[in-house]
C-alpha cells in the first residue's frame, strides 16, 4: 500500500492563542478577546482531540485569526480531549443545543451524513494523492451531504492512514482473529469490515480504550500513527502491523443554525480562515504520521510484515466491504467516482 509519491499523517502541537491589537478603537476590542472576552457570537466546539495536538494548536490559532478579522465578533470556544464526550456525545449536544459544533472523524461525519463514509472503505488508497484527487472529484458532493444533515463544513482535516496496533504480531487473518480487538462501538463500517473478516470484538467509546488496553479487556486497537502516540496507546502494544488498513477522514463543522448566527458579512471570512488552516493542518499532519511510525518503533514496537499473498485476501475482504455498503451508506455512484478518480459526473471543484 505505500507509494513513494506521498507519506502518511496525522495530527500534533502544542496549543497557543494569542492576538495581535489593532489601532484605534480596534485596539480595545481585540485587548478583550485576548483576555478571553466572550464574541458576539462564540461557537462551542467539542472534539476527542487531545489538548496539545496539532488539531488544537490550529483551532487556537483559527480562534485568534477570526475574532482578529471579524473585530472580536466571532469567536470559538473549544472543549478538548473528549470532556464533552465521545463523537456520538458531541452530536447529541450539538443537537440539542449544548454545543454548536465538533472536530469528528469518520464515525461523527458517519452519522450526519452516511455517504462521507466512502473515503474510508478498507484499502481503497494506496497514497495521499489519490485522496487528494478523490476530494477534488466528490468534496462538493460530500459537502452537500453534510448540509442536508443540517451541517456547515467550516474545513476537512483527515486523521490518516490507519494501522493495526496489538500486544501480539497480527500477519495474517487468522492472527486478526485470535486478537482481542477493538471497535469503535457504533461504526458500521468497522463492523462490516470485522464481520468479513471473521473477527468477534470488543465495542468501545474511544474514551474507554487505554484503559481498556491496561486492563486487557482488548489487545489489540486502529488508529493512525500519530493518534497512537498523542493517545499514548502505543505504550500499551508490541507491535503494528505494516499495512494500511483504511484512510480516515475527518472534519470540522458547525451546526447550520449556529454557523448563520454569524453576521452575514462575517461568514466568507471565516470560512476562509477555516478552509486555509485545516489544509495547512492536513498537510502537516501527514508528516506527523510518517514522524508518529518512527517514534513508535524507535519505542520498542516491533513492525510486522504481511505477505503478498496474505495482503491480497486482505484487500478481497475490503472489497467484499466497498460491495456490502453500496446503497447502504453511500450511492455506488459515489463509490465509483471515487474509484475512478477522473471526476466525471461528480463535480469539478472541492471545498478542501
Amino acid at each position: 500500500m505505500r507509494n513513494t509519491e506521498t507519506k502518511h499523517g496525522s495530527v500534533r502541537g502544542a496549543a497557543a492563542l494569542a492576538l495581535v491589537a489593532a489601532v484605534g478603537t480596534a485596539l480595545a476590542i481585540t485587548t478583550q478577546a485576548e483576555a478571553g472576552a466572550k464574541a458576539e457570537v462564540e461557537l462551542k466546539i467539542a472534539t476527542v482531540a487531545p489538548e496539545g495536538s496539532s488539531w488544537m494548536k490550529t483551532m487556537r490559532d483559527i480562534d485568534a485569526e477570526v475574532r482578529k478579522a471579524t473585530g472580536g465578533a466571532v469567536g470559538f470556544k473549544v472543549y478538548p480531549g473528549g470532556v464533552q464526550g465521545d463523537e456520538i456525545v458531541v452530536l447529541r449536544k450539538i443537537r440539542s443545543g449544548q454545543l454548536h459544533g465538533g472536530g469528528f472523524t469518520g464515525l461523527g461525519l458517519g452519522q450526519i451524513a452516511p455517504a462521507t463514509r466512502v473515503m474510508e472503505v478498507p484499502f481503497l488508497f494506496d497514497n495521499y494523492a489519490q485522496i487528494d484527487k478523490a476530494y477534488e472529484c466528490v468534496g462538493s458532493s460530500l459537502e452537500k451531504h453534510l448540509q442536508e444533515g443540517g451541517f456547515t463544513l467550516l474545513g476537512w482535516a483527515e486523521v490518516g492512514f490507519v494501522y493495526l496496533f496489538s500486544k501480539d504480531p497480527i500477519a495474517t487473518q487468522a492472527d486478526l482473529k485470535k486478537a482481542k480487538m477493538w471497535l469503535w462501538e457504533g461504526d458500521p463500517l468497522a463492523e462490516s469490515f470485522y464481520r468479513h473478516m471473521g473477527v468477534v470484538p470488543v465495542p468501545l467509546p474511544v474514551t474507554d480504550v487505554m484503559t481498556s488496553l491496561q486492563t486487557r479487556l482488548i489487545d489489540a486497537v486502529y488508529a493512525s500513527p500519530y493518534a497512537c502516540v498523542a493517545l499514548q496507546w502505543f505504550t500499551r502494544v508490541g507491535s503494528f502491523t505494516d499495512v494500511p488498513i483504511t484512510f480516515a477522514s475527518g472534519a470540522v463543522v458547525v451546526s447550520s443554525e449556529a454557523f448563520n448566527r454569524i453576521p452575514a458579512a462575517q461568514r466568507e471570512p471565516v470560512l476562509r480562515i477555516c478552509r486555509t488552516r485545516f489544509r495547512q493542518l492536513v498537510e502537516k499532519s501527514r508528516t506527523q504520521n510518517d514522524e508518529g511510525l518512527v517514534e513508535i518503533e524507535k519505542s520498542g514496537v516491533k513492525r510486522v510484515a504481511v505477505t503478498a499473498a496474505e495482503l491480497q485476501r486482505f484487500r478481497e475482504v475490503g472489497k467484499a466491504v466497498w460491495e456490502e455498503q453500496k446503497g447502504k451508506l453511500y450511492p455506488p455512484a459515489l463509490l465509483d467516482a471515487v474509484q475512478r478518480r477522473d471526476c466525471a459526473g461528480s463535480g469539478s471543484s472541492s471545498s478542501r
